[in-house]
């Protein structure tokens, strides 16, 4: 095992220090582009201007500068440093990704403001708890983003201290559910090979009490993240998925030997889905062969999920994500206008053009991109921030989407 090597040091220069950066340079150019100022003295946002979103990453925060302050004080650099690696995943890989609009959209009103200030408090912050252990990148972070009336250097400035009151530990549990909940439903649509552009009916989930009561509270969150219509909680598990039991013979045949055929017309005679369910919770399960009382490990036994017809499923530690497929033309064509804008942030890229750049796009479309077009017009000009969208001959080559054609150009707005 390999405590240092050159591989090693690109791995958390890939998913550690370049996060870490994309992330605060996120922040400096729409700050830059809004002429958004940290409130004197660095002071939080307001209260009520805060979303659940910014309660979650802000409780985390201070949560997490209890935990490093108290590694660094008992000596456990790597207790101190590791939580740090996952809290900017969560910083970038959903709070900014899911506030995006939020720094995007015109004008400057209470939840941008709010934005901004969580986002610029959680990047300070995280500056001055990086200092020991990555001076230059931290004290780079901080000169530019710290106020005139703060210390010159992160080297200088005070630690920083988590504040009890705003720590939010349910907040926190919800927001681990729904984690978990989300990568379900994207599990589901990778098996399925369903692009996450493609609007779907609707994600149903099979869950215990507690995360019954946080899709009920975050539904929406969950929805929007995977692009689906509603969410709600299947009244059986079984109604999108039926359960096999497969014993593997690698595991108990060396465990059981000549018994293993009797293991296993033990193991078909039980109801699959009560079974499955033991197992995929994580629990021994319980058989009796031949008079004996045996217990089945989770590792021991493969539980296979057969998705029912109209659903793509996935399922992990007793939860069950059911994502429902069939699909309308009106989703359809909404997929395609989600595909529109895709191709056209990757012109708007591959041209040069900078973030708050106004553009006019000309596309040459078969008749179902067509229709997409102009039923999400203004969604398509909102995201790409196209003033114009019109039909008409286009000389660049065109993309073939799912059988359909788009060939598009796109120029500055005058």
């Amino acid at each position: 095992e390999r405590r240092f090597s050159v591989d090693l040091v690109g791995e958390v220069v890939r998913n550690f220090t370049l996060t870490l950066w994309n992330t605060y340079a996120f922040l400096v150019s729409y700050a830059n582009l809004d002429g958004w100022q940290p409130a004197a003295g660095g002071s939080p946002a307001a209260p009520a201007a805060l979303t659940d979103l910014d309660r979650w990453i802000l409780s985390e925060l201070h949560t997490l500068v209890g935990s490093v302050t108290a590694a660094f004080e008992g000596y456990d650099v790597t207790g101190a440093t590791r939580p740090i690696e996952r809290f900017v995943y969560d910083l970038s890989n959903w709070y900014v990704r899911r506030s995006r609009r939020r720094f995007w959209k015109s004008g400057a009103g209470p939840d941008k403001q709010a934005a901004y200030a969580t986002l610029h408090e959680c990047l300070l912050t995280l500056s001055k708890l990086l200092a020991p252990s990555m001076p230059f990148v931290a004290d780079a972070i901080y000169r530019n983003l710290a106020g005139a009336q703060q210390p010159e250097s992160v080297h200088l400035a005070d630690w920083p201290a988590a504040e009890a009151a705003r720590i939010d530990p349910a907040l926190n549990h919800d927001m681990q559910i729904v984690q978990r909940l989300v990568s379900l439903g994207h599990s589901a649509r990778q098996r399925s090979k369903l692009k996450v552009r493609q609007p779907l009916p609707e994600a149903a989930f099979w869950a215990g009490a507690d995360a019954a009561g946080v899709i009920a509270r975050h539904g929406a969150l969950i929805a929007d993240e995977l692009n689906v219509k509603q969410v709600r909680l299947l009244n059986s598990d079984l109604e999108a998925v039926a359960y096999e039991l497969h014993a593997l013979p690698r595991e108990l045949g060396q465990k059981y030997g000549s018994r293993l055929p009797a293991v296993r017309d033990a193991l078909a005679a039980l109801d699959a889905a009560t079974a499955a369910r033991t197992l995929l919770a994580g629990q021994p399960l319980a058989l009796q062969v031949d008079g004996m009382a045996l217990e089945l490990l989770p590792t021991e036994v493969e539980v296979r999920l057969q998705a029912r017809s109209g659903f793509a499923v996935a399922a992990e530690g007793g939860l069950v994500a059911a994502l429902v497929t069939d699909l309308t033309p009106e989703l359809v064509r909404e997929g395609l206008a989600r595909e529109v804008v895709r191709r056209v942030q990757e012109l708007r890229k591959s041209s040069g053009f900078q973030i708050s750049d106004r553009i006019r796009v000309r596309f040459q479309a078969s008749a179902q991109i067509a229709q997409a077009i102009a039923e999400h017009h203004d969604y398509i000009a909102g995201e790409t921030l196209a003033v114009a969208l019109q039909a008409g001959a286009v000389s660049a080559d065109a993309w073939l989407i799912d059988a359909e054609s788009l060939a598009v150009q796109i120029e500055l707005a005058g």
